[in-house]
Protein backbone atom coordinates (compact mmCIF):
# COMPACT_ATOMS: atom_id res chain seq x y z
CA UNK A 1 0.00 0.00 0.00
CA UNK A 2 1.24 3.67 -0.86
CA UNK A 3 2.60 5.17 2.65
CA UNK A 4 5.13 8.10 2.49
CA UNK A 5 8.54 6.89 3.12
CA UNK A 6 9.32 10.61 5.57
CA UNK A 7 7.47 13.27 7.32
CA UNK A 8 7.94 16.52 8.58
CA UNK A 9 5.41 16.15 11.35
CA UNK A 10 3.68 13.20 12.19
CA UNK A 11 0.41 14.42 12.82
CA UNK A 12 -1.70 16.65 10.77
CA UNK A 13 -5.33 18.67 11.53
CA UNK A 14 -7.60 17.88 8.85
CA UNK A 15 -9.01 21.27 7.47
CA UNK A 16 -11.59 21.31 4.92
CA UNK A 17 -12.36 20.02 1.78
CA UNK A 18 -14.68 21.49 0.16
CA UNK A 19 -14.65 23.65 -3.33
CA UNK A 20 -13.04 22.52 -6.59
CA UNK A 21 -9.87 20.95 -7.31
CA UNK A 22 -7.74 23.36 -9.53
CA UNK A 23 -4.44 21.04 -10.23
CA UNK A 24 -4.55 18.24 -11.48
CA UNK A 25 -7.90 18.46 -13.51
CA UNK A 26 -6.88 17.34 -16.54
CA UNK A 27 -5.40 14.29 -18.27
CA UNK A 28 -1.73 14.66 -18.66
CA UNK A 29 0.19 11.28 -19.28
CA UNK A 30 -3.06 8.78 -20.99
CA UNK A 31 -5.75 8.80 -23.43
CA UNK A 32 -8.13 8.23 -20.86
CA UNK A 33 -8.71 9.46 -16.86
CA UNK A 34 -11.17 8.77 -14.37
CA UNK A 35 -12.30 12.35 -12.48
CA UNK A 36 -13.45 12.52 -9.17
CA UNK A 37 -17.50 14.51 -8.90
CA UNK A 38 -16.99 14.73 -5.28
CA UNK A 39 -15.01 15.60 -2.00
CA UNK A 40 -13.55 12.50 0.30
CA UNK A 41 -10.60 11.54 1.85
CA UNK A 42 -9.08 8.56 -0.14
CA UNK A 43 -7.56 6.06 1.50
CA UNK A 44 -4.80 4.22 0.49
CA UNK A 45 -6.39 0.70 0.70
CA UNK A 46 -9.10 2.16 -1.41
CA UNK A 47 -6.70 3.65 -4.23
CA UNK A 48 -4.92 0.07 -4.23
CA UNK A 49 -8.35 -1.70 -4.68
CA UNK A 50 -9.09 0.70 -7.76
CA UNK A 51 -5.70 -0.06 -9.15
CA UNK A 52 -5.84 -3.79 -9.10
CA UNK A 53 -8.99 -4.12 -10.27
CA UNK A 54 -7.62 -1.45 -13.36
CA UNK A 55 -4.62 -3.56 -14.05
CA UNK A 56 -6.57 -6.86 -13.64
CA UNK A 57 -9.23 -6.39 -16.42
CA UNK A 58 -6.52 -4.87 -18.67
CA UNK A 59 -4.39 -7.87 -18.54
CA UNK A 60 -1.05 -6.04 -18.63
CA UNK A 61 -2.12 -4.16 -21.89
CA UNK A 62 -1.71 -0.52 -21.25
CA UNK A 63 -0.05 1.95 -18.97
CA UNK A 64 -1.45 3.11 -15.92
CA UNK A 65 -1.23 6.68 -13.80
CA UNK A 66 -2.28 7.01 -10.46
CA UNK A 67 -2.20 10.28 -9.92
CA UNK A 68 -3.25 11.03 -6.27
CA UNK A 69 -1.22 9.96 -3.36
CA UNK A 70 -2.18 9.15 0.59
CA UNK A 71 -0.05 11.92 2.21
CA UNK A 72 -2.12 13.00 5.28
CA UNK A 73 -1.98 10.82 8.01
CA UNK A 74 -5.24 10.73 9.97
CA UNK A 75 -5.07 9.82 13.48
CA UNK A 76 -7.74 7.89 16.01
CA UNK A 77 -7.96 7.64 19.82
CA UNK A 78 -8.74 3.84 20.85
CA UNK A 79 -12.46 3.03 21.39
CA UNK A 80 -13.41 3.46 25.24
CA UNK A 81 -10.77 6.08 26.06
CA UNK A 82 -11.27 8.92 27.68
CA UNK A 83 -10.94 12.62 26.48
CA UNK A 84 -7.68 14.30 26.86
CA UNK A 85 -4.38 12.76 27.07
CA UNK A 86 -3.18 13.85 23.57
CA UNK A 87 -3.86 12.72 20.07
CA UNK A 88 -4.20 9.19 18.73
CA UNK A 89 -1.67 7.40 16.98
CA UNK A 90 -2.00 7.57 12.84
CA UNK A 91 -4.11 4.71 11.62
CA UNK A 92 -3.95 5.62 8.38
CA UNK A 93 -3.17 7.14 5.61
CA UNK A 94 -5.36 9.39 3.05
CA UNK A 95 -5.39 11.46 -0.09
CA UNK A 96 -7.17 14.64 0.12
CA UNK A 97 -9.62 14.53 -3.06
CA UNK A 98 -11.82 17.15 -4.32
CA UNK A 99 -14.15 17.74 -6.65
CA UNK A 100 -12.43 17.73 -10.69
CA UNK A 101 -9.41 15.90 -9.74
CA UNK A 102 -8.52 13.28 -12.18
CA UNK A 103 -7.97 9.90 -9.78
CA UNK A 104 -6.82 7.50 -12.59
CA UNK A 105 -4.99 7.66 -16.34
CA UNK A 106 -4.85 4.90 -19.12
CA UNK A 107 -3.53 4.30 -21.90
CA UNK A 108 -2.41 1.37 -24.74
CA UNK A 109 -5.83 -0.14 -24.76
CA UNK A 110 -8.84 0.77 -27.08
CA UNK A 111 -12.21 2.90 -25.69
CA UNK A 112 -14.37 0.09 -24.71
CA UNK A 113 -11.85 -1.89 -22.76
CA UNK A 114 -10.57 1.67 -20.97
CA UNK A 115 -14.79 2.40 -20.17
CA UNK A 116 -15.03 -1.33 -18.52
CA UNK A 117 -11.51 -0.86 -16.76
CA UNK A 118 -12.33 2.56 -15.32
CA UNK A 119 -16.35 0.96 -14.51
CA UNK A 120 -14.90 -1.34 -12.22
CA UNK A 121 -11.67 0.50 -10.73
CA UNK A 122 -14.83 3.51 -9.99
CA UNK A 123 -16.55 0.64 -7.97
CA UNK A 124 -13.94 0.54 -5.22
CA UNK A 125 -14.14 4.72 -5.06
CA UNK A 126 -15.53 6.02 -2.08
CA UNK A 127 -16.88 8.84 -4.08
CA UNK A 128 -19.02 8.83 -8.03
CA UNK A 129 -16.21 9.65 -10.66
CA UNK A 130 -16.73 10.29 -14.22
CA UNK A 131 -14.74 9.17 -17.28
CA UNK A 132 -13.03 11.60 -19.67
CA UNK A 133 -10.71 11.34 -22.31
CA UNK A 134 -8.18 13.82 -23.22
CA UNK A 135 -9.77 15.69 -25.33
CA UNK A 136 -12.69 16.54 -23.22
CA UNK A 137 -10.18 18.31 -20.84
CA UNK A 138 -7.78 21.09 -21.94
CA UNK A 139 -4.22 20.18 -22.30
Amino acid sequence: MLTPKRMKFRKQQRRRRKGLEYQGNYVAFGEYGLKALGDCWMTSRQIEAARVALTRYIKRGGKVWIRVFPDKPVSKKPLETRQGKGKGATEFYAAVIKSGRVLFELEGVDLVTAQTAMRLAAQKLPIKTKFVLREMTHA
